[in-house]
């Protein structure tokens, strides 16, 4: 078979196909390939026979050759073999002209106009999407009349392309074939750059981006989202998969989510979480959401007063693991009282035999559950603290508000996501 060494869908769609004696037998409907690879092969085309409004589909080996005068089959089109296309053949066309696509080496969401094709061998690979303006001016068949006109005014319009390997689809048709090859890709990526990307989609493709994703960093990601963003995605998503996924935010996160939601749906979300989880989110529920109680999170690490700090270290290292945020060290009295904290970096380089007791401050700055949120923000930077610790009128430790959700009521999520998160851990 004799192919261009490549070309791009739009001009391979313009072709007439004809037979082995170089009569007209139909035009080029689509083009299918096989997705499970970082660069797809081709595998069939699909042909719209002269006088016919049903299309038949042809192995690409029946095709001698293709160039500008069309497609040329090796036989007569009555006595070569017709297949049906199978369930996870992408037709070029119909399943991927004009869809939305997530770029996950540029971080963000493009739409494709056009597909280069490239020869390898003897098979011939999906290798880029056009998301650029080219793209659209070769469909409309404007591209070479625009860029000479442009090359009179010394002027460049460049080629925006986009390696299909970078490419993974949101939704629909193809998404299953596109996962496992961009679930690495999406890991790396910071849950800002995430967010920012599902913000661009509708709320369907937005949910099976998500979907995509390891739950860990599909809930990174959520919640840098817009609340209005979390919501229409718990909407598309079913009920088991929307609790997996907020019972793996942070807790207070995901009890403001929950908040946002219809009554009905959040009681039957936190059904079904483990009852221990539930418990956290139904407590933080109770609070009025602009509250320290309604912001703060129950993941915090505590140690008990009179240990050593080598045995507190220990204590950090086994309870460390499940928190997602860690910034202070709160030691309780045998009531569960807050009596002190200490910093990380104390502990580190304390003395192992020393006592917590001597490492911890005792002053320390807390707010209770009813306190409102400006005040906590007015606390947190008055005194540069990372997180407060929230305690009952016992002073009993309930949580901790970080500094960044203080802060959320001077600085907006859409903002505050771009600022580097130099008290967070991801």
């Amino acid at each position: 078979m004799v192919f261009f060494a490549e070309a791009y869908l739009s001009a391979l769609l313009r072709y007439g196909v004809y037979d082995a004696a170089g009569n007209y037998v139909g035009r080029l409907e689509d083009i299918l390939v096989r997705p499970h690879a970082r660069f797809p092969e081709v595998t069939s085309i699909a042909v719209r026979p002269e006088g016919s409004k049903e299309v038949v589909y042809l192995p690409w080996w029946t095709i001698r050759t293709a160039s500008a005068e069309g497609m040329r089959l090796n036989g007569d089109l009555s006595s070569l073999p017709r297949i049906q296309p199978a369930e996870d053949e992408l037709h070029l066309r119909r399943d991927l002209l004009d869809r939305q696509i997530v770029d996950v080496s540029g971080k963000r969401v493009v739409r494709i106009h056009d597909l280069k094709l490239g020869a390898v061998g003897n098979r011939v690979l999906l290798t880029h999407a056009d998301v650029g303006s080219r793209g659209i001016l070769r469909r409309l068949g404007w591209e070479h009349f625009t860029l000479g006109l442009l090359r009179l005014l010394h002027l460049h319009l460049p080629e925006r392309l986009i390696a299909w390997e970078h490419v993974r689809l949101p939704s629909g048709k193809g998404e299953e074939v596109q996962v496992d090859r961009a679930r690495d890709a999406l890991r790396r990526m910071h849950p800002a750059d995430l967010a920012d990307i599902a913000e661009e989609l509708s709320a369907p493709e937005r949910a099976a981006f998500l979907s995509a994703m390891d739950e860990e960093v599909a809930a990174d990601a959520m919640q840098e989202m817009e609340p209005e963003a979390q919501v229409a995605v718990v909407n598309e998503l079913p009920d088991q998969q929307a609790a997996h996924l907020i019972d793996e935010m942070d807790p207070d996160a995901g009890a403001d989510l929950l908040a946002d939601l219809p009554q009905e749906r959040a009681d039957t979300l936190l059904n079904l979480m483990e009852p221990e989880e539930a418990g956290d989110l139904r407590r933080l529920l109770a609070y009025p959401e602009d509250s320290a109680g309604g912001l703060m999170t129950p993941e915090q690490v505590s140690v008990p007063q009179g240990i050593t700090a080598g045995q507190a270290l220990e204590l950090v290292r086994r309870e460390a693991r499940d928190i997602e945020s860690l910034y202070y060290v709160h030691v309780l009295d045998p009531e569960g009282r807050l009596v002190g904290v200490f910093s990380l970096r104390e502990l580190i380089i304390a003395d192992p035999n020393e006592l917590v007791d001597n490492l911890m401050v005792r002053e320390v700055v807390t707010v209770t559950p009813d306190t409102k949120q400006a005040d906590v923000a007015r606390l947190v930077a008055r005194y540069n603290l990372l997180a407060v610790p929230v305690v009952d009128e016992e002073r009993r430790l309930l949580g901790i508000v970080t500094a960044d959700d203080a802060i959320d009521v001077v600085i907006p999520t859409s903002f505050k996501k771009r600022i580097p998160k130099a008290f967070a851990h991801h």
